[in-house]
């Protein structure tokens, strides 16, 4: 005689492991992609205004004859660095914005409910996020250009370390935005771990002119690794190895890539 289980099943596991559900992963990437389009306007256009305001008041406040790092224009050593924030701040932003938004309005069930599993979710919001990373970094080079030549040093270097960025960022706003229960829970990680993070990242200078000590913790920032191969992609100057940026990068992208399944597998506040 049949038995009919009692037991609720989740709906995240509801669906055998036989490959991956490709319909799905594609609608939830079109979906995550159209979110950032129908505002392109606020999501692609402002970052890259706002780069460029960051750059133009640099050149203002510097001149024409501005100070060389290591044989450098200052201008074009600035460049590379303003546009790898913009790319990863909105990949951040695309991943943590989607999943809070969705966890306070209550209509994150709809992503929940069908036959996804965890390894889809992460998937299909990442590429979303990386998606509008790498977007935002194709038009502030466009921008940029118009004031300074730019040029590309090393293609692999640049397209790996411009990937490895925004997917790195994309999985902090995942983790981030599974972890917030409200708006202020997501300020919390941007004004205390985000920001930081990026401003003491040789954005604005070579951490070469640090002192020893603060070198040293400047080398253990995820952040500084990421703009530093961006950097030596677009103009050939690096302040650390970038081999072992590099691969820093991508340990720290398996470990949150994990971390991330696991927040999804067990349905880390996203469930009653």
């Amino acid at each position: 005689m049949n038995k009919v289980l009692s037991r609720p099943v989740s709906p995240l596991s509801a669906r055998p492991i036989q490959g991956l559900n490709r319909v799905g992963l594609q609608t939830l990437i079109r979906k995550e992609i159209g979110r950032f389009m129908n505002v392109y306007m606020q999501t692609l256009v402002a970052p890259a205004i706002t780069t460029v305001l960051f750059f133009m008041v640099f050149a203002l406040a510097l001149g024409h004859e501005n100070e060389a790092v290591d044989g450098v224009p200052y201008l074009r050593f600035l460049a590379p660095g303003l546009v790898i924030m913009a790319m990863v701040q909105n990949a951040f932003a695309n991943t943590s914005s989607s999943i809070l938004i969705s966890k306070v309005q209550g209509n994150i069930v709809d992503v929940l409910m069908p036959p996804l599993s965890p390894l889809e979710l992460l998937l299909g919001y990442t590429a979303g996020g990386v998606a509008r990373g790498l977007l935002v970094g194709v038009i502030c080079l466009l921008v940029i250009s118009f004031f300074v030549p730019l040029s590309i040093f090393s293609w692999p270097v640049f397209i790996i370390s411009a990937f490895s960025a925004t997917l790195m960022l994309s999985l902090i706003g995942v983790a981030g935005g599974l972890w917030s229960e409200k708006f202020d829970h997501m300020a919390t990680i941007t004004n205390f771990v985000i920001t930081p993070l990026a401003f003491l990242s040789g954005t604005f200078y070579s951490i070469q002119r640090l002192p020893g000590m603060w070198k040293d913790v400047a080398l253990l920032n995820p952040f500084f690794h990421m703009i530093d191969a961006f950097r030596y992609g677009m103009i050939g100057h690096a302040d650390a190895d970038i081999a072992v940026g590099l691969a820093g990068l991508a340990v720290v992208n398996i470990i949150l890539f994990l971390l991330c399944y696991r927040m999804l597998k067990t349905g880390y506040k996203t469930r009653a």
